[in-house]
């Protein structure tokens, strides 16, 4: 398929990306029209190749392993969505780091957790649990990195007891791999009094599970 149809492909309302995901699979050498797409001027071109991306990631990490440090320049991206996409699609990416890429921008992927916008932010700490799962090694730095959001600065005080939500959220799914648990048990008492509501329950739900 010509790089010029599978642009418009993506671009078409409606198409669902899975089906682009499925061609690139099959053809890998479309990759490289994916990262060209991201710089295209008509949005539904750009927000789908980010997308399409995002789902290769998930399904056929191996195949989109060689281009992470085109990822990682995305996460300077003037574009917010671009930027937001990329930190998703790296921690998926983290199943099958061999060369421990990662480890080389740890502290650059963990940047935004202490504000002073949510969504960045939100979106390291609701993935950071996928990077511990695969790299067990990890897991009381990527706990520590997590913590920080205590002392984060967001822009309202709702967008903090969301960010704790997600915290929590990630916590969960790596709790036991963890040394150190006690600064994770506290925090997590902590919002068993937090004023947002979703929060106080994912809460409740952990510290009844891991008998806090």
């Amino acid at each position: 398929m010509p790089a010029f149809e599978l642009l418009q492909e993506i671009a078409r309302k409606g198409i669902d990306k899975e089906e682009i995901v499925d061609k690139v699979i099959n053809n890998p050498e479309l990759l490289p029209v994916l990262f060209e797409g991201l710089n295209a001027d008509k949005a539904s071109i750009k927000y789908g190749c980010e997308k399409t991306l995002r789902l290769l990631s998930e399904r056929k990490p191996e195949l989109l392993y060689p281009n992470f440090n085109r990822l990682v320049k995305l996460l300077d991206s003037k574009n917010n969505f671009l930027k937001w996409g990329s930190i998703i699609t790296i921690a998926n990416l983290s199943v099958v780091d061999s060369e421990n890429k990662f480890e080389e921008i740890f502290d650059k992927y963990f940047a935004p957790i202490p504000g002073p916008e949510l969504i960045p932010a939100g979106n390291v700490i609701g993935n950071s649990y996928k990077i511990a799962l695969a790299k067990p090694e990890l897991s009381n730095r990527i706990a520590k990195e997590i913590l920080k959001v205590e002392k984060a600065k967001y822009q309202t005080d709702e967008c903090k007891n969301i960010a704790f939500g997600h915290a929590i959220n990630s916590f969960t799914r790596f709790y036991d791999q963890i040394k150190d648990k006690e600064p994770v048990a506290r925090f997590i008492r902590k919002q068993l009094k937090n004023t947002r509501n979703a929060t106080r329950k994912k809460a409740e739900k952990f510290s009844k599970k891991w008998s806090l």
